[in-house]
C-alpha cells in the first residue's frame, strides 16, 4: 500500500467523512475503493475498445434480408 496526501475544502472533507461513516469504513478505504473501481472500469473499457477495433469490418449490405428502400421506410 502507498500512502498519499490529498487536499479537500472543509465542506467536502466533512461530507466525505460522513459518507464513509455511513458506509462503515474509513475515508481512506472509501477513496481507495472508489479509485480502484474507476481504474478497473477504465481498464475494461480499453479492453473492450481494443477487442472491437481488432474485429474485421463487415459490409452492411451483406445482411440476410435486404434493407427497405427509402419509399418503404417513409410509406410512399
Amino acid at each position: 500500500m502507498k500512502n498519499v496526501t490529498i487536499t479537500l475544502d472543509e465542506e467536502t472533507a466533512h461530507w466525505a467523512k460522513v459518507e464513509a461513516a455511513k458506509a462503515g469504513t474509513s475515508l481512506s478505504r472509501m477513496l481507495g475503493e472508489m479509485l480502484e473501481q474507476r481504474r478497473l472500469g477504465q481498464a475494461r473499457y480499453e479492453q473492450a475498445l481494443n477487442d472491437f477495433m481488432a474485429r474485421s469490418p463487415k459490409r452492411l449490405n451483406q445482411a440476410e434480408t435486404p434493407y427497405p428502400d427509402r419509399d418503404q421506410v417513409h410509406d410512399r
